[in-house]
């Protein structure tokens, strides 16, 4: 562990001091890392280039939170107590580079997470949005229009994930926790986007569907793949109202084992929670629900988004089914959530709002079982890198079998969570 922080220590020093005359804060077709990101989903379009040569823009995030949350079931199976104390700092390194007129390089590294003390890297990609490397002017019509982005990478499943906490990066997210049913997938794969003038947008793209990469074969198969597609419609309507409204599909036949619901390894905001009092290791996902499917999935999001002034909602309705390795016959999950934030003060620098969110689900098992979650929140970007939030939780587990430990299971209380990104 000593020897990978030096390395990347070192590696820090001799970027930061490359970048002392190549830093470009903001770089062609790029989505801002601090409170200007805020409401942005896919990586703007702009035709218009400012390329000049290679250029490295380091950025990063911090997070730390105190958690003051109690937890509770029924009491049959011990669960095991938690107290109120600050969690683990986490930490993220951000390389964008533009190579080329048209093409850049993202790439995300956690110094630090719940999961994983040291640093790994979560994922990258090429985002190539004009074709000069070709020839001058190649496609350029439709290239207008189109990005391609080819990596392990965050796959483009839904609009929850743009809005969601990634490890130390939770500047997007107006409150502390991320959705019950987190839909968050790392997979190597390419999507192509096209965006219209008229707010029309479409993406269509494959991934291998493993986020643990390897080339071992299982039944005389290294695995299947994924298809992802995205359709939707956004547009600044006037000055006051924003619209957006998209619908996202994930589908896998056969896989050796898929993660969307699981893939998150930074883990999740809410420590100990729902814990057995024997339990030897941590549970980093603590506090989220996964429904167990890692086969032949078929998954809907549909996502509407409305900005009027100060007033923004957004709302996520996740039609789900797939079954574990060892099933036969597929099951479902349903999640909905809706929040309403209300941002106001000078740019918008204040914001309060609310979450409510659910998941209905069949285990394997046979039990349906139900998990409602209300969040309360507000924030203060005291500058556009900086934001501080509060947030209220309560979470209940409802219909689980006599004797599990989440029978009658619920937590709630208090978040606090300060947040930098640059």
């Amino acid at each position: 562990m000593k020897t990978i922080l030096k390395k990347s220590v070192v590696l820090g020093v001799i970027l930061i001091g490359f970048s002392v005359y190549a830093q470009n804060r903001s770089l062609d077709n790029y989505k801002p890392q601090d409170q200007d990101g805020t409401g942005i989903f896919e990586a703007p379009k702009d035709s218009v280039s400012t390329f000049d040569g290679v250029k490295v823009r380091i950025g990063g995030a911090s997070t730390l939170q105190f958690q003051a949350l109690d937890n509770e079931n029924s009491g049959v199976a011990p669960l095991g107590d938690v107290g109120s104390n600050f969690n683990l700092a986490t930490a993220n390194l951000d390389l964008d580079v533009a190579l080329y007129d048209g093409v850049r390089m993202h790439l995300r590294t956690y110094l630090s997470s719940r999961h994983h003390p040291e640093p790994y890297v979560k994922g990258g990609y090429f985002q190539i949005d004009k074709l000069n490397f070709i020839s001058e002017g190649f496609l350029e019509d439709i290239m207008n229009h189109a990005t391609i982005k080819i990596g392990h990478m965050e796959n483009n499943y839904g609009d929850a994930h743009f809005r969601r906490s990634d490890n130390a990066q939770t500047i997007f997210n107006p409150f502390v926790g991320n959705l019950i049913m987190d839909s968050f997938t790392t997979e190597v794969g390419a999507e192509l986007y096209y965006q219209c003038d008229s707010g029309l947008l479409g993406m269509v793209g494959f991934s291998n569907g493993k986020l643990n990469q390897n080339v071992k074969e299982v039944d005389g198969t290294t695995g299947g793949a994924a298809f992802l597609a995205k359709l939707g419609y956004d547009k600044q309507i006037n000055d006051d109202f924003r619209f957006r409204l998209t619908g996202s599909l994930y589908n896998t036949g056969y896989a050796q084992s898929v993660y969307l619901y699981t893939a998150d390894r930074a883990g999740s905001r809410y420590y100990n929670i729902m814990q057995s009092a024997t339990a030897t290791s941590d549970n980093f996902r603590s506090g989220r629900f996964d429904p167990g499917f890692k086969n032949k999935i078929t998954a809907v999001m549909i996502n509407p988004f409305l900005k009027y002034d100060g007033l923004e909602v957004f709302g996520t309705v996740e039609l789900t089914s797939g079954r574990a390795l060892t099933e036969t016959d597929r099951r479902k999950a349903t999640q909905y959530a809706g929040e309403i934030i209300y941002r106001f003060g000078d740019a918008e620098k204040v914001y309060i709002g609310g979450r409510y969110n659910t998941v209905s689900a069949e285990l394997a098992s046979g039990d349906d079982i139900s998990v409602d979650r209300f969040q309360l929140g507000a924030g203060w970007f005291m500058t556009k890198n900086i934001l501080l939030k509060a947030e209220y939780v309560n979470q209940k587990y409802n219909d689980y079998p006599t004797g599990d430990l989440l029978e009658d299971g619920k937590f709630n209380g208090l978040m606090l969570e300060a947040a930098i990104s640059f």
